[in-house]
């Protein structure tokens, strides 16, 4: 065995998995399956994130990333604008979905154009993603309540035909809250009640 190449040890390794994997129902097989991939998926540095992120870096914003400070770790942190940025994915966030009501042992669901819940497992889906709901209104009231202002970019504002459009308005936004967070307010002179000329 250790007269074999690493590569061939890996080859060797991914053939005996092949067989088992033969052996393995077409169900158990597919719920392997969908459980690696959801696993690969991560909550840092996501593709929409890093449009962002780049996006903003080249129009002159500075930030920084996941202040553990901060509830809810946001994406994006703008101290000088005292702005948090969150990129969410669209499914995991539920985007456009109207949240879900029983009827007669089955779920009613209005999908949106972005976020299509899964027919396999729906009750677990739909609980997960009204938690993550009902986290994202709690992370921005507590962050609004410490003088923080909450910006939510969504995934599919980000595909290549709405993204110039969408970082655009991000900057402008970030630069109105600058202006109305740091506006010279006019200077109005008290004008007292008792206002007395001198008598002679």
């Amino acid at each position: 065995m250790n007269n074999l190449s690493k590569q061939q040890r890996h080859n060797k390794a991914a053939i005996k998995q092949e067989k088992n994997d033969a052996c393995i129902g077409s169900a158990e097989h597919e719920l392997a399956r969908r459980s690696a991939n959801m696993s690969a998926i991560h909550s840092k540095d996501t593709k929409p994130e890093m449009v962002v992120r780049r996006g903003l870096w080249r129009m002159g914003f500075r930030y920084r990333l996941n202040h553990k400070r901060l509830p809810g770790h946001p994406d994006l942190v703008l101290t000088k604008y005292r702005t948090c940025i969150f990129v969410n994915g669209c499914f995991w966030h539920g985007h456009n979905v109207a949240l879900p009501q029983m009827n007669k042992d089955e779920w009613i669901i209005e999908n949106s154009a972005c976020c299509k819940i899964p027919k396999t497992n729906t009750e677990f889906w739909i609980k997960k993603i009204v938690r993550n709901q009902e986290r994202d209104l709690e992370v921005k009231h507590k962050l609004n309540a410490m003088g923080w202002n909450c910006i939510t970019v969504w995934e599919c504002e980000l595909k290549p035909a709405k993204r110039e459009e969408t970082l655009k308005s991000l900057a402008f936004t970030l630069n109105e809250i600058f202006l109305n967070r740091y506006r010279i307010k006019p200077y109005r002179e008290q004008e007292s009640q008792n206002n007395m000329a001198a008598e002679p």
